[in-house]
């Protein structure tokens, strides 16, 4: 996912790393982490600088934890928007966090369902309405959930993948 000059990649977890490295700082790792490159010449030149942007890891213990970073979109005004999809930490589910690329808070927007995975984003041209999708909830089974509540052709529920739209109360961007 590009941004102006900056260029941000998931690397969503690999347990099956042995060696650490300067790109993958963790072995095994089970949490993933994301890489920014920055630039140097509008994506067109041969020279680049990288630093790790976020490791999954240490993002544990904290309100808006999360693992297994793995879709992306950033925004205009800085705004880096990571779905993940695996095992995610203290029991939640997968989800979409907001992280500000300036000063790296993280603040958690969406929460997905028992199962699914969080995944592809758009948004209106004026940020004010966001279409993401959750794929395969409760992992097909109506045991885990029936999100999202609409009856097959014979009236049972089970879990469907869908598209969901996101807004701001106030009408605002949303994830600012």
């Amino acid at each position: 996912m590009a941004s102006n000059r900056l260029v941000y990649v998931t690397l969503t977890n690999n347990s099956q790393r042995e060696t650490a490295d300067a790109a993958n700082p963790e072995a095994p790792n089970n949490d993933g982490h994301i890489i920014r490159f920055i630039d140097a010449d509008k994506h067109v030149g041969t020279r680049f600088k990288w630093e790790i942007f976020i490791l999954a890891s240490e993002t544990r213990g904290t309100e808006d934890a999360f693992t297994d970073p793995d879709g992306l979109w950033a925004d205009p005004d800085g705004r880096l928007f990571i779905q993940t999809d695996g095992g995610q930490p203290d029991g939640l589910n997968n989800q979409m966090v907001v992280a500000d690329t300036r000063t790296g808070e993280i603040r958690r927007l969406f929460t997905g369902v028992t199962g699914d995975e969080v995944t592809g984003i758009t948004v209106t041209p004026d940020r004010r309405t966001m279409f993401i999708n959750t794929q395969h909830p409760g992992n097909g089974d109506p045991n885990n959930t029936t999100f999202p509540n609409l009856p097959d052709k014979y009236g049972n529920l089970r879990p469907r993948d869908c598209t969901l739209v996101i807004t701001r109360k106030d009408g605002g961007p949303v994830g600012s």
